[in-house]
C-alpha cells in the first residue's frame, strides 16, 4: 500500500480504461432515479443537440472512481469529497479514461497519522475529448505521526 508520506504532489498517473454501455445507462437510471429523456428517450434525444441519447454525469463520475489505477494502491481510508464539471457528453459505446494529478498533499489537523489529499481529474473518451473535470479529495494513512511535514 501506497501510504501519505509516498506520495507527491505533481505526480500524474493514468487510470484503466472502461466502455460505457447502453447497459450501464439503464441499469444508471433505474438505480438512480433519473429516468430524464436525456438519458433514455432515443427519439427525444434525437431531436436535441446531442442528437442521440448520453449516459447520466453521475454515471460517469459512478464509473471513474472504478477504474484501475495507482489510487487502488493508495491506503485509503475515506472518500472526503468530490467535485466534477460535465464538460462534453459521453454516448454508448464511449470509452473513458481518467488522468490524475496530485495538487495537495497536507497531513491532517485532526487525526495526525492520516494525511489529506487532493487529485485534480480529468476524465477523457476515445477521441481525446475532455468529457468531465475536477477535483478528488481523499483521506490516506501515514506511515508516521506527523513528525515530519509533508
Amino acid at each position: 500500500m501506497i501510504a501519505f508520506d509516498d506520495i507527491a504532489v505533481g505526480e500524474k498517473f493514468t487510470s484503466s480504461s472502461r466502455t460505457v454501455f447502453d447497459a450501464d445507462i439503464v441499469a444508471f437510471a433505474g438505480i438512480s432515479g433519473d429516468f430524464n429523456r436525456l438519458h433514455i428517450d432515443d427519439v427525444f434525444a434525437a431531436s436535441t443537440i446531442h442528437k442521440r441519447r448520453i449516459a447520466h454525469g453521475m454515471l460517469i463520475a459512478s464509473i471513474v472512481s472504478g477504474l484501475r489505477s495507482r489510487l487502488d494502491d493508495y491506503a485509503m481510508i475515506g472518500f472526503m469529497e468530490t467535485q466534477r464539471r460535465f464538460v462534453a457528453p459521453v454516448f454508448p459505446g464511449d470509452t473513458i479514461t481518467v488522468t490524475y494529478e496530485v495538487i495537495e498533499a497536507r497531513r491532517s489537523k485532526s487525526r495526525p497519522d492520516t494525511g489529506v489529499v487532493t487529485l485534480d481529474v480529468v476524465v477523457t473518451k476515445q477521441t481525446g475529448e475532455t468529457v468531465q473535470t475536477g477535483r478528488d479529495t481523499l483521506l490516506i494513512e501515514s506511515n508516521s505521526r506527523g513528525e515530519n511535514e509533508h
